[in-house]
């Protein structure tokens, strides 16, 4: 441990952790947050829902397959998220510097030195989490001499940092998707481009009446989803209409909110691949990934409206559903990478509506 200058991971409560500094060392403060996947780590720090919040990684070792190269595909880096790291900092137990997979470029620890990201090891994850469990998400803080006061992401318009600020072209397909960026995961895109389409990706707050689309996919995304109001009322005017619309996570918290329903901030959040749901009306069951903070009321879902999809672990909505109108929606991600895959199918259903719509067929 020689090597490694020790830091100091101080929660709101007054709870102080001591840990080795293995990332940037530069204090830093967000939201402190879990996360119970296995695998997947490049995927998740890239992954723009994070923004503003200190990630902790339950499984104990982190870091034996290192970071991936930065190839392209499809104008994205192929291996991750989004173009670069967006949590505050990174909290593990044990971290493994020789790292060892045949697609790796570096190491966990210069890549988040690269990206100025701090980074501890050393930390009880099992206290930490249990901790936070108890009560609730919380505010943290990274210091190392000088100390840094607390900062709240959730007062923040998160959606309006990380998205992209310009229109951008994807594919040259015979179905024309528009995705409303409210920090897009490349891994949808990707999906998406599976089925001959052309994908039209906008800014959260873009004026889309004039634009040319057969599907509106609205994206995932960090924070509070009521921030983003010039998006609710271009949903509102497209709802009025009949052409296909698919939300993942913020997508589908904005949708519901254009509805008429109403959102609330769960107490520690969603953040796993292994979240069980129920397709409400169904004896089926699937395995999801999930990261989010805020979830829909059921209690607030107006008429014309029925629950797709129900968390399993608490009874949160997992999804929306119109009664006459191919319009559907997904807390979870069924595009998630590292996995599962289970809900996949949700694409194909997506582009299935907008064939029957293009051809005149309503529901």
């Amino acid at each position: 441990m020689n090597n490694y200058s020790n830091a100091k991971l101080i929660l709101e409560d007054g709870t102080i952790f001591i840990g080795y500094s293995f990332g940037y060392e530069s204090p830093t403060a967000g939201e402190l947050v879990f996360n119970t996947a296995m695998t997947g780590y490049p995927e998740s720090l890239t992954d723009p829902s994070y923004k503003g919040q200190i990630l902790v990684l339950t499984y104990p070792s982190i870091g034996n397959y290192g970071v991936p190269d930065k190839k392209l595909e499809d104008g994205m880096l192929q291996n991750f998220e989004s173009e670069k790291i967006h949590v505050s900092a990174l909290i593990i137990s044990d971290y493994s510097s020789k790292y060892n997979h045949w697609n790796a470029s570096g190491s966990l620890g210069d890549w988040l030195q690269e990206e100025k990201i701090p980074g501890l090891f050393g930390i009880d994850t099992r206290k930490l989490t249990k901790l936070i469990r108890d009560k609730g998400s919380m505010l943290a803080k990274i210091v190392f001499d000088d100390d840094i006061p607390f900062f709240d992401p959730n007062k923040t318009n998160l959606v309006d940092i990380v998205c992209n600020k310009e229109r951008i072209i994807y594919g040259v397909g015979n179905t024309r998707i528009l995705v409303i960026d409210c920090g897009v995961k490349n891994n949808i895109i990707r999906y998406l481009l599976r089925f001959n389409t052309t994908i039209i990706r906008i800014p959260w707050d873009y004026d889309y009446s004039k634009e040319d689309y057969d599907g509106l996919f609205i994206s995932n995304g960090p924070g509070d989803p009521e921030f983003c109001t010039t998006t609710i009322q271009n949903l509102k005017k497209s709802l009025e209409q009949d052409k296909p619309i698919f939300g993942i996570c913020l997508g589908h918290q904005l949708v519901a909110l254009a509805a008429g329903a109403k959102t609330y901030k769960l107490k520690f959040g969603h953040r796993s691949h292994n979240q069980p749901v129920l397709e409400v009306g169904t004896n089926k069951a699937y395995l999801t990934s999930q990261n989010h903070g805020f979830a829909v009321d059921n209690e607030s879902i107006p008429d014309g409206w029925k629950i797709y999809f129900q968390n399993l672990n608490d009874g949160s909505n997992e999804g929306l559903k119109h009664v006459s109108k191919p319009i559907f929606t997904t807390q979870f991600h069924p595009e998630a990478s590292s996995g599962p895959t289970d809900t996949a199918f949700l694409f194909g259903d997506f582009i299935s509506a907008i064939k029957k719509y293009k051809k005149g067929i309503r529901v």
